[in-house]
């Protein structure tokens, strides 16, 4: 592991707002700093940065923590990868440690390049099956300038090809295994995942491989294999030519279906193509796209699923920043096929005339009703409407009620006096849905008890306690000797701060700070968030000494007697026993005459 001393020197140098800064756009408030938050889609700002405990928090999506984690999250990195990037932007030098998963998914990366390698080796060697593989992406219309700028490739159909080549340059079994390209049979043999056909190398954002995907040739079946997700590689969270999308200087993305579709689109000149990798659209794919486009172009294909995939993304957007439109591809049933017949030109021009997302919606809720008849245009306007009251200006409502008044010859003074309280019922919805979401994030609103914790409010008081006593430590650790000589862990109800205080007394013992980022290196990320909201609660509270005293008091008054006194020493029950009796003294009063 990285040495404690080393971690805490970065975190030192890493201000969190600096870093945030450096992917969100901040705003100063007073002695916070707030933004859109990057991890969920939104369009109200509910991330907030607090300088001084080094610490965001947002109350969206309950994503908290310290630098480290930060930086864990946005970019999809461990513990020890965290620690060295920010190392790396603090200019300090990486000390020796003993990181296995850390060495591991190094080498894994290491295997993918060499597999994409050998992959393209094999496209352009000299044999039959090589020259069939570039007949094929030669069919396609693709350049020997696109191969190589995509680095496809081609797979022997050979169970060991791969596997030979990569033991070859040194890489051991269970690295193989880890990237993998490799499987175990049930027969205990490792064999070659991908076998005879072409490949696409998936790349990161720092332009690592860190997946790939093949088709077959032919018509076998399965026509598409894609890596399975590994140390390097989640695919809900990657994006198929990312990395060459985000150098363009334009802020319009095209998002495709396919990765075919993609590398045809960057051939024809339109570089910010790209592709979800998986089977459809995750919201973190939404997020990350967010992160270097102002619009989006949904460019799926034509047929019944495409238009789902279109509807589905629709909605993943609708609370992100980002504008959206949705491309109509006539004639063809992909961007691939279109180009191939009409050009790049005529592509160009459907892309400058693509509809925005309320128009594609209207036309899809157009083609359910027959507007002939009377019954299915009063559906239609309802509908309709309830799109209309969605998040639109009042200048977009004006238009498309005029556009819904012509098309279904009815008053646009009707449409409009029912699209008004249409909007104001969803406005009262809204509301009402904000105010109990204030009431669940108020302090102890959203605690959950353990199944087997006595009921009633009393069980509340003592795990509010327990999270306002650790909140209190992490903000004064002068105060942590004593709540030591006080509180145990094991007599905490809540299994999270049962485990945070633990770690702060561990971290105290051993004579480091006791801060979040120290926490977080051996706590779960969702208590580390939880720690966070804590700490964003308190962030304007004067948690004191008297504080402490109180919650100590309330968690000892639940803890029952014997098994308090069963655990102390004949020192620590006489203290204990005369703190009782001062505060009998204290709320008992004078005796009577």
């Amino acid at each position: 592991m990285i040495p404690r001393e080393y971690v805490e020197e970065v975190v030192r140098r890493s201000d969190i707002t600096e870093v945030v800064s450096s992917y969100v756009q901040l705003r100063h408030r007073g002695r916070t700093h707030t933004g859109l938050c990057p991890f969920h889609s939104e369009k109200t700002p509910s991330f907030v940065v607090y300088p001084e405990t080094q610490s965001f928090y947002c109350f969206g999506c309950g994503a908290g923590g310290d630098v480290i984690n930060f930086v864990r999250r946005i970019s999809n990195l461990d513990y020890v990868e965290a620690v060295k990037l920010l190392a790396g932007r603090a200019g300090m030098p990486m000390p020796e440690e003993d990181d296995k998963a850390g060495r591991l998914r190094s080498r894994v990366l290491a295997v993918n390049k060499e597999a994409a390698r050998f992959f393209y080796e094999q496209l352009n060697a000299d044999t039959d099956a090589a020259r069939t593989a570039r007949a094929y992406w030669r069919g396609r219309g693709l350049s020997d300038a696109t191969i190589r700028r995509f680095g496809l490739g081609y797979s022997p159909d050979d169970f060991g090809a791969l596997r030979r080549h990569l033991r070859s340059k040194g890489y051991t079994e269970e690295e193989m295994l880890a990237s993998g390209l490799e499987k175990r049979s049930e027969k205990g043999n490792v064999y070659d995942v991908f076998r005879g056909r072409v490949m696409t190398p998936i790349f990161d954002l720092r332009g690592n491989v860190i997946a790939f995907g093949g088709r077959v040739l032919g018509d076998e079946k399965p026509k598409y294999i894609n890596s399975p997700e590994t140390i390097v590689y989640k695919k809900s969270k990657a994006m198929f030519a990312l990395n060459i999308a985000k150098k363009s200087a334009s802020r319009r993305y095209i998002l495709c279906e396919g990765y075919m579709d993609v590398i045809s689109l960057h051939q024809a000149g339109f570089d910010t193509a790209v592709a979800a990798c998986g089977t459809a659209l995750t919201a973190d794919q939404v997020r990350l796209l967010g992160e270097y486009a102002d619009e989006v172009v949904l460019c799926y294909d034509s047929d019944e699923a495409g238009q789902k995939a279109t509807a589905r993304s629709l909605g993943l957007f609708a609370d992100s920043p980002v504008k959206v439109s949705v491309l109509n591809i006539p004639g063809a049933k992909d961007p691939d096929e279109f180009i191939k017949k009409y050009g790049r030109e005529r592509f160009e021009q459907l892309l400058n005339g693509t509809a925005n997302a309320i128009e594609y919606k209207l036309a899809r809720v157009r083609e359910k009703y027959d507007l002939a008849r009377p019954a299915d245009r009063v559906e239609y306007i309802k509908e309709a409407i309830r799109l209309l009251a969605g998040r639109l200006t009042p200048t977009e409502r004006e238009v498309y009620a005029g556009r819904l008044a012509e098309e279904t010859d009815v008053a646009k003074a009707n449409v409009m006096a029912q699209l008004d309280a249409a909007v104001r019922t969803a406005r009262r919805k809204a509301q009402r849905e904000k105010e109990r979401e204030l009431l669940t994030k108020s302090a102890g609103g959203d605690i959950k008890l353990p199944y087997n914790a006595p009921g009633g409010e009393k069980a509340l008081g003592v795990a509010n306690a327990e999270q306002q006593l650790v909140a209190a430590l992490l903000r004064d650790p002068s105060l942590i000797p004593l709540a030591a000589d006080r509180a145990k862990p094991e007599n905490f109800l809540l299994e999270d701060m049962a485990a945070a205080y633990a770690a702060l007394l561990e971290v105290y013992r051993q004579g480091a700070v006791p801060d979040l980022a120290a926490l977080a290196a051996t706590l779960p990320e969702a208590t580390v968030s939880r720690l966070s909201l804590l700490l964003a609660r308190n962030y304007d509270v004067g948690l004191g000494r008297r504080d402490v005293e109180m919650y100590l008091d309330r968690l000892e008054q639940s803890v029952p007697q014997s098994s308090k006194a069963g655990d102390m020493t004949g020192e620590q029950l006489e203290e204990y026993m005369e703190r009782l009796r001062q505060k009998k003294k204290k709320t008992s009063g004078p005796a009577p005459l």
